[in-house]
């Protein structure tokens, strides 16, 4: 029987070494290609992706052609932007591939909101870089003008860094559930969706980045998916990564992940955050499974092959 799958991709699903509009969609398509296997195997699924060089780059864009008559747009709305461009790349791919193998289905993306709060501890510690780079002097003076914070990052010069909340709900997800059982594939919570908080009368956007992972666990929870798999780049996650004693994980608890992410185990800001919406999704829906492998390794999941996957017990 199928399953129902959110699949969360992330960046070299879509951006490899050619940034243009061009090079991003024939990376889309070999994406697609790749998830049409699922597909076929009668599996339901609901995508989610990351857009952190895309909305970088358009915030570049934004700064360089900022001006009175034409003023550089807020981050929520950046999101938004990246958010219909890849799922337009992406609709487009999938439909390609549908049809290349006589499946007939319909694929629609959803601008999706996502619910953060403003007490969250990250709005008083924000550490998501994003933007061009500054020089300490003109950091210093855009912090006077704007109030906002710039940090050095990695030595290359400062950037202004925005809060990264944890999502509460997603704001459009009673209507991705009907999508879904319509039997429709949706692109939803890109780049981890756009920031928002509840106001008298609906929704505002705030300066802030949700992680995709996250967003991705609360997508799979709402809409009670049987899996995420958060695709990567890498077939498995290890302890002891890159030492003599490495161990690939296969089968493991959140239970151990926590135990290991307690020994530092996995990289900041880039295997830990994926192991922690694991736990977050596990822990707040047992009834779903997680699995973190690459793109390339997708088949393995069902088959023979060897991916991670993490359970509540």
């Amino acid at each position: 029987m199928g399953k129902k799958i959110v699949v969360a991709l992330g960046g070299n699903a879509i951006l490899t070494d050619d940034p243009s509009a061009k090079g991003q969609i024939e990376a889309l398509r070999y994406t697609s290609k790749r998830l049409i296997e699922l597909i076929k195997q009668g599996h339901q699924l609901i995508i989610s992706h990351g857009n952190g060089p895309q909305v970088g780059n358009l915030a570049l864009q934004q700064v360089a052609a900022d001006s009175k008559e034409n003023p550089a747009l807020p981050l929520d709305t950046l999101v938004a932007m990246t958010q219909g461009s890849i799922g337009y790349w992406l609709q487009k791919a999938l439909n390609e591939a549908l049809a290349e193998a006589g499946i007939n289905k319909h694929v629609a993306s959803v601008v999706t909101q996502v619910v953060v709060d403003e007490s969250d501890p990250a709005f008083a510690n924000p550490t998501k870089p994003v933007g061009p780079f500054y020089s300490k002097e003109d950091a210093n003076k855009l912090t006077a003008e704007t109030g906002d914070i710039y940090v050095e990052d990695a030595g290359r010069g400062y950037r202004k860094v925005v809060p990264s909340p944890k999502p509460i709900t997603i704001v459009e997800y009673p209507v991705i559930k009907k999508l879904i059982e319509s039997d429709v594939i949706t692109i939803s919570a890109g780049g981890g969706g756009i920031p928002v908080k509840e106001a008298e009368h609906g929704y505002i956007g705030l300066e802030a980045v949700i992680d995709k992972d996250f967003a991705s666990a609360k997508l799979a929870e709402l809409v009670e998916a049987d899996y995420l798999f958060i695709l990567t780049g890498v077939d498995n996650v290890y302890v002891n990564y890159n030492k003599p004693d490495q161990e690939k994980l296969e089968e493991v608890t959140a239970n151990q992940l926590k135990e290991w992410i307690n020994q530092d185990q996995f990289a900041p800001g880039s295997m830990l955050p994926k192991v922690e919406a694991a736990i977050s999704l596990v822990e707040n829906r047992p009834e779903s499974k997680v699995v973190i492998t690459s793109l390339g390794n997708i088949e393995a999941i069902f088959g023979d092959g060897s991916v991670t996957v993490i359970t509540a017990s």
